[in-house]
């Protein structure tokens, strides 16, 4: 700074330094607040234009939703087409007969049916019943007969099988099994 006289060096450097600080209080103070809602309003707008969008999608996709609605509806039914319902011993009275027909397998006492909550899941929509069948077989028809009749109806299971000799000897078996069906809400 030679080149300014002393007397008068001072008062510059005072107004240099007093033009940089209101400066920074303008950025600071004014502009950069502006660019931080100009940042927000941006990100509101692309948030807002993504929502559009996804209505617009959705809007567009509506014919194949309610398509996919109908077909799962669909689906639903037929999985409840095989569910139990109505009269509850009449179905599982003609269930046992008509699924025993094609084995070997003696059931001449089917338990009355109780209904109850569902206990393997805690919070499930549907109830259960709960059935005894008692009977004798040979050791493979019962066990050709326990694994076709879970597989022939998958909301069913065989719970408490228990299996002895009979009491006139031989290779047949005594057994007593429960059997948890899902019952059809909405049967009719």
């Amino acid at each position: 700074m030679k080149w300014l006289p002393k007397d008068r060096q001072n008062p510059f450097i005072i107004v240099v330094l007093s033009t940089a600080v209101v400066l920074a209080i303008i950025y600071f103070g004014l502009i950069q607040s502006q660019n931080a809602a100009l940042a927000k309003l941006a990100a509101g707008r692309k948030s807002a234009e993504a929502k559009l969008q996804g209505m617009v999608s959705t809007i567009k996709n509506a014919d194949l939703t309610a398509r996919q609605l109908a077909e799962t509806t669909d689906a639903l039914t037929a999985a409840q087409s095989d569910m139990a319902s109505g009269d509850l011993y009449s179905w599982t009275y003609s269930t046992m007969r008509q699924f025993k027909q094609n084995y070997k397998v003696e059931i001449p006492e089917v338990g009355h049916p109780e209904v109850g909550e569902v206990d393997l899941f805690s919070t499930f929509p549907y109830k259960q019943i709960r059935f005894s069948v008692t009977g004798s077989a040979y050791f493979h028809d019962l066990g050709k007969f326990v694994a076709d009749f879970e597989n022939a109806f998958p909301h069913a299971r065989v719970v408490n099988l228990a299996v002895e000799p009979t009491t006139t000897g031989g290779e047949k078996l005594s057994f007593r099994m429960q059997i948890v069906e899902l019952l059809n809400p909405n049967a009719s």
